[in-house]
């Protein structure tokens, strides 16, 4: 079922459920999912390219977790504290 109408049929009897991967990085601290898949299978093949894509940017400590879930409202988040607003490092000389 890789084709638009299996993605329809999944969609709709599936109720939105699709296989997902969600990659965590500690360096940087991100979440990552990528997706939608039909079958678990074609997730798990993915993976590998994703993965190395990752490795190439410089991320360390990689955690995969494939599953069927509904679509995550963000595809990418950067779980740093700076982003969410905890701190803005202050820098030598700035004020």
């Amino acid at each position: 079922m890789s084709n638009p109408l299996g993605r329809l049929l999944n969609n709709l009897f599936g109720f939105g459920k699709a296989w997902w991967i969600e990659i965590k990085t500690e360096s940087p601290n991100c979440t990552y999912f990528f997706g939608p898949f039909n079958e678990e299978a074609e997730a798990q093949t993915a993976q590998a390219g994703y993965i190395e894509d990752l490795e190439q940017e410089g991320a360390q400590r990689i955690r995969i977790d494939i599953r069927r879930c509904a679509r995550p409202e963000e595809l990418t988040i950067d779980n740093s504290e700076d982003y969410r607003g905890g701190f803005s490092p202050a820098f030598s000389g700035q004020s």
